[in-house]
């Protein structure tokens, strides 16, 4: 399978496996540290490819990280929400801004609070984002990390579906990285199985 084949397949298995979940009020934002997303009302509507195709139209350079990124190198546990890195540039905020109007997204900043949509709301190191298919983090390196991740930016896979959509992903290296420093359960047995995947 494609990485973006692997991507469709896992948001269709957690849209299939929440459908029939009662839901709970708990989101994105609820997640715990270990099951993280996917045991959320999140993951019962997950669908990342509406904001990827926004992202890819309007030419916005943000790179898919977190676990869609992991699912795209072939981790098996799912999610339900869709984590992004873009570099910080004001320039790019315009493209953003277009992205995430396409799709109603609503913005929240690291504290919760509303944050219009416009390209000032991406002047924060972080913003969360809800859709109806999707929400997540988008992130600079302006974050707090813990490790310089602006060259993981430049070093990311590109991958086109057969249909001209093109998305872009970390590397698995950086993806370890990312996972290792943050040290949540989830991440660092999300790192093991990454470092455990064949080449």
């Amino acid at each position: 399978m494609t990485p973006l084949e692997r991507l469709r397949a896992s948001a269709r298995r957690t849209r299939e496996s929440a459908r029939d979940r009662p839901l709970t009020g708990r989101t994105h934002d609820d997640a715990d540290e270990d099951t993280g997303t996917f045991a959320t009302d999140s993951a019962a509507g997950f669908d990342p490819f509406p904001l990827l195709r926004a992202l890819d139209a309007a030419g916005a350079r943000a790179v898919v990280i977190g676990q869609c990124a992991g699912i795209m190198h072939g981790s098996a546990e799912p999610t339900g929400d869709l984590d992004l890195l873009w570099d910080g540039d004001p320039a790019g905020a315009g493209a953003l801004t277009a992205a995430f109007s396409a799709v109603a997204a609503r913005l929240l900043d690291d504290a919760g609070r509303p944050v219009p949509l416009a390209p000032a709301a991406f002047r924060l190191p972080k913003v969360r984002f809800a859709a109806a298919s999707a929400g997540g983090d988008l992130c600079t390196p302006a974050l707090r990390w813990g490790l310089a991740v602006g060259g993981f930016l430049d070093r990311a896979h590109t991958t086109t579906a057969a249909d001209g959509l093109t998305v872009r992903y970390l590397r698995r290296d950086d993806l370890i990285r990312m996972r290792r420093a943050s040290a949540r359960p989830k991440d660092l047995r999300r790192a093991g199985e990454l470092s455990r995947l064949p080449d």
